[in-house]
């Protein structure tokens, strides 16, 4: 095994590189053999790139990004672990997407969907600081496989196990930025007659009316028990995101917009026209392990071009 923490042909092998971003942080590169590919950055276990065998990148980054720790990076797919937003005591989404993550050398075997064949992948893990177990006392194990099939379709897989003589609650949520054409020019499906708690109204809940989800204004909101797909068709580029999703029964839907983009740092004042976030999440009911107790989560995520 090498230190991608992969197993199998040579010809899957060499399709792992671990390198360094300019601030010295390892990040783990994904190629396919059709040539798509995948960045992901040991700080936040966050996956930072994602682009077809066409070069073509799917997820959105911040111009205004600097890439500098302790700051999560304004675009990819930030994890938020073992809190959503601020519903709870720790900081905005948790803290796992400020931790430097390893890369999991002897990883125990993941035994579903044939997520490993024919597919290249890393293995990563995160356990808690002496400086995490005092804001959060709960000893986990969160370990996660990022995989990039021969079609370049990208999935994630979480196992979280509780190590502790407690049980605990988290939640979390799969942050993914999305490149888009125009905002505009977008809409989202598989969300239809849900209800959604809005954040901009106090997290009130609402039923969904419309037939698909289209965007004039800021939209910050949790769709509750969706269905395990859900698509995000982009008119404009022709093309259209399938999210898979297991384990993971909410769904995301954040785009700023125009106000709220000019009073973020981090995130150029038009750029909420090129970036939608859709996350596959479980944040309403809070998931509870007991002691030993496993939770596993899986995200797929797949692009079609129509023209």
């Amino acid at each position: 095994m090498n230190r991608s923490g992969i197993a199998g042909d040579l010809r899957a092998a060499t399709a792992v590189e671990v390198t360094r971003d300019r601030n010295g942080v390892d990040q783990v590169v994904l190629r396919s053999r059709r040539g798509a590919s995948a960045r992901v950055s040991l700080y936040g276990g966050q996956v930072l790139s994602w682009r077809t065998d066409q070069d073509e990148e799917l997820l959105f980054t911040s111009s205004k990004e600097t890439f500098k720790p302790p700051n999560p990076v304004r675009g990819g797919i930030p994890i938020c672990f073992p809190q959503f937003g601020n519903r709870g005591s720790l900081e905005q989404h948790g803290f796992a997407r400020k931790k430097i993550w390893v890369i999991d050398q002897n990883p125990p075997p993941f035994l579903q969907h044939n997520d490993s064949n024919d597919k290249v992948y890393t293995d990563l893990l995160l356990k808690p600081t002496e400086e995490d177990l005092k804001i959060w006392p709960h000893s986990f194990e969160f370990r996660l496989r990022v995989c990039l099939s021969v079609e370049g379709n990208l999935t994630m897989i979480s196992r979280i196990r509780n190590i502790n003589c407690k049980p605990f609650s988290f939640s979390i949520a799969f942050h993914t930025y999305f490149s888009i054409s125009d905002i505009s020019e977008v809409r989202v499906e598989g969300l239809e007659t849900l209800d959604y708690l809005d954040n901009l109204c106090q997290r009130e809940r609402f039923t969904e009316q419309g037939d698909a989800l289209t965007f004039e204004s800021e939209v910050d909101r949790v769709y509750l028990s969706s269905s395990d797909v859900i698509a995000v068709f982009d008119h404009e580029q022709k093309r259209t995101f399938a999210i898979r999703k297991e384990g993971l029964p909410d769904v995301v839907v954040w785009n700023p917009w125009e106000k709220k983009s000019k009073s973020m740092v981090d995130l150029g004042d038009e750029e909420y026209r090129q970036m939608l976030c859709v996350d596959g999440a479980a944040i309403e009911k809070q998931i509870t392990l007991k002691p030993g107790e496993e939770w596993t989560g899986r995200l797929e995520l797949s692009v079609v071009h129509s023209g």
